[in-house]
């Protein structure tokens, strides 16, 4: 598999995503992106042969099964030069100040956190916040054929009030808040969901070998 995008031209994507953002109110504040990453990059990372892993039966929470989950970490980076541009593009000035602009996100000194996600039937996530170490959020959709498999909203925990649109190359962000309710109503999948997880996160982040430059704080 040929990686033919560098990490200036995912940068330079994603910051023309965020410059064309649609913004949403309700429940909170939260943003759609079209287009995150070049449409090839998308594919390439969904075409990446992760075996997704097995629920056994048990769901809920992402950290049920840890021990199964993917990150744009070392092995990874050093395994598919895909993984490794995007992580370069989103430790760039050029996109953590597109992000830190457009959204508000206090992101200066924290560090990156990217997820390969990959989700089967019988996952679900309850609602919750992401408030804490996590400093943003954008959820980047990859898989085709899942146009209802969305990220789910909620006004509270009990009150589901819509769910974003998942496509290829779409994007669904909030800056975590005590009240940014978000997760996902168990409904069958067919195949796999694969979505990346992008967050920055604090020096309080104790899994430091899940962050892809845990050495390198991004600067704005």
């Amino acid at each position: 598999m040929t990686q033919t995008f560098s990490s200036a031209e995912i940068a330079r994507a994603f910051g023309a995503a965020i410059a064309a953002r649609k913004t949403h109110d309700d429940p909170y504040r939260w943003w759609l992106l079209d287009r995150a990453f070049p449409d090839e990059v998308t594919r390439e990372l969904a075409n990446l042969p992760f075996a997704a892993p097995s629920l056994d039966g048990v769901s809920g929470k992402r950290e049920l099964h840890n021990e199964s989950r993917s990150y744009f970490d070392a092995a990874g980076m050093e395994r598919f030069p895909v993984m490794r541009a995007v992580a370069e593009a989103l430790q760039s000035r050029e996109a953590t100040r597109a992000i830190h602009e457009g959204f508000g996100a206090q992101i200066d000194d924290t560090f990156l956190r990217l997820e390969y996600a990959l989700d089967i039937d019988g996952f679900w996530l309850e609602p919750h916040t992401d408030l804490g170490v996590k400093k943003f959020t954008c959820l980047v959709y990859l898989s085709e054929g899942h146009e209802d498999l969305g990220t789910d909203l909620y006004r509270t925990p009990g009150e589901h009030v819509g769910r974003s649109p998942f496509k290829p190359g779409g994007a669904m962000i909030f800056v975590p808040s005590d009240h940014s309710w978000h997760g996902f109503e168990k409904r069958p999948i067919k195949g796999v969901r694969k979505s990346v997880i992008l967050n920055y996160v604090t020096h309080d982040w104790r899994a430091r070998e899940q962050l892809s430059f845990p050495d390198a704080p991004v600067r704005l």
